[in-house]
């Protein structure tokens, strides 16, 4: 792994905003603050808006815990910040990411629990895609001696996702079924592993069929998202699945439902069909929200069915249940010590490539977790700032403000 040397890199350098303009933090000399790369969210829209640029280091305030960031985990929620598909945004600029490992430098008054030089991951509420974070120590979490930064940016939000989802909602227990959309992403092969932890457990997948091979082993039966896997999966259990998660934003809720045995839980925990373009697109959010099954409470109560919604970040940030999370991680970090379960890092990105990683997982090419490594060295020719263009190969106009005036898409993530 390539150590960051005192000097920006020549991609580094081209990559900063030169125009001042918005990021007044650009103009800061080392003499006035301490500095630290970051990528920055210039304003809601394509991947044009990502920069890497020089940002204030934060220090820490009370119970807060300094991190030099080794890692960052990128998830498709931070596809839909950038798009601003997400209830009431932040505004921008912003530095975007939730989810981070490195090393502990720093302690706040009356931080407990934790050393200066700890290895951690932690959950952040933004800020994460950068060389320094600050969060409370509530939300950082020691890693084993034997996790590297990359499975520690991969493990905290998948596998706690999962395990919540499926043991804290729907109660997985011994002989039950599950079915997993998206199978091959770092949430699905968390599930996958979580479930091989209770016996006779039967786990059903869909996923893109260039992902069949690589994942074949981890599920039971495996199925092309594009193909319609309930007639299969009913060949296989006539009676359907205990568990359902749903990532697609509800778009198939109505199979979902109809696969549930009685007593059975639907979840939906995600909504990555909602990024089809590379900006927000007004037809696509109306597509999707017209695609969305309606729900009818009273068939849910004649056939003994439960549906949920699950968001983590909601559950840390807004409602307070930082004390449980911690309770599952340690849960999962006794699973990971048992070499039970493991996180799964698709490929390792420097903070200059975040387009590049961004769109691979627009894409859904990723096999597992993608990361952003803040030690690595940019590929040369990748980490440049040319005109973007959208999938239809044309270049993206830059219109500000524009996202602002469209309603936006609450998310569960």
């Amino acid at each position: 792994m390539a150590k960051e040397g005192p000097e920006k890199t020549e991609e580094t350098e081209h990559m900063i905003e030169k125009n001042g303009g918005k990021e007044q933090d650009t103009v800061l000399g080392a003499a006035d603050t301490k500095e630290m790369r970051a990528v920055v969210l210039t304003g809601f829209g394509g991947l044009n808006k990502l920069r890497v640029t020089k940002k204030p280091m934060p220090e820490p305030q009370e119970g807060e815990v300094k991190i030099r960031v080794k890692a960052c985990g990128l998830n498709f929620l931070d596809l839909m910040v950038r798009q601003g598909n997400i209830d009431n945004p932040p505004k921008t600029p912003l530095v975007p990411g939730f989810e981070c490992s490195g090393i502990v430098e720093t302690l706040g008054e009356n931080t407990k629990g934790f050393e200066i030089g700890d290895r951690v991951m932690a959950f952040v509420n933004y800020n994460a895609w950068a060389e320094v974070v600050c969060t409370a120590a509530e939300f950082v979490y020691k890693i084993p001696d034997d996790m590297t930064f990359p499975e520690a940016a991969a493990f905290s939000m998948n596998f706690v996702a999962a395990y919540m989802m499926l043991f804290e909602v729907a109660n997985l227990r011994e002989g039950m079924s599950v079915l997993v959309h998206s199978a091959g992403g770092g949430v699905g092969q968390a599930v996958a592993q979580l479930c091989s932890t209770v016996n006779n457990v039967m786990v059903f997948g869909t996923a893109s069929s260039f992902k069949h091979e690589a994942i074949k082993d981890s599920v039971t039966h495996l199925f092309d998202r594009n193909a319609d896997y309930v007639q299969e999966v009913k060949k296989i259990s006539p009676e359907g699945v205990d568990i359902v998660l749903d990532c697609l934003c509800g778009e198939n809720t109505g199979k979902g439902l109809g696969l549930l045995k009685p007593l059975g839980t639907y979840i939906l925990y995600g909504s990555s069909n909602m990024v089809t373009g590379e900006t927000k697109s007004f037809f696509s959010f109306a597509k999707s929200w017209w695609q969305v099954e309606k729900v009818n409470p009273i068939k849910l109560y004649e056939e003994n069915k439960v549906i949920a919604g699950f968001s983590l970040l909601n559950l840390l940030f807004k409602q307070g249940r930082g004390s449980l999370v911690k309770t599952v991680v340690h849960k999962l970090i006794s699973l990971y010590n048992q070499k039970k379960i493991k996180p799964l890092v698709d490929s390792l990105w420097a903070l200059e490539e975040v387009k590049e990683a961004m769109q691979r997982i627009h894409d859904r090419g990723n096999i597992g977790k993608l990361i952003l490594d803040v030690e690595k060295a940019p590929t040369p020719l990748m980490a440049n700032d040319s005109t973007e263009t959208s999938e239809a190969g044309e270049e993206e106009e830059d219109h500000e403000g524009d996202n602002d005036n469209k309603e936006r898409m609450p998310f569960i993530q």
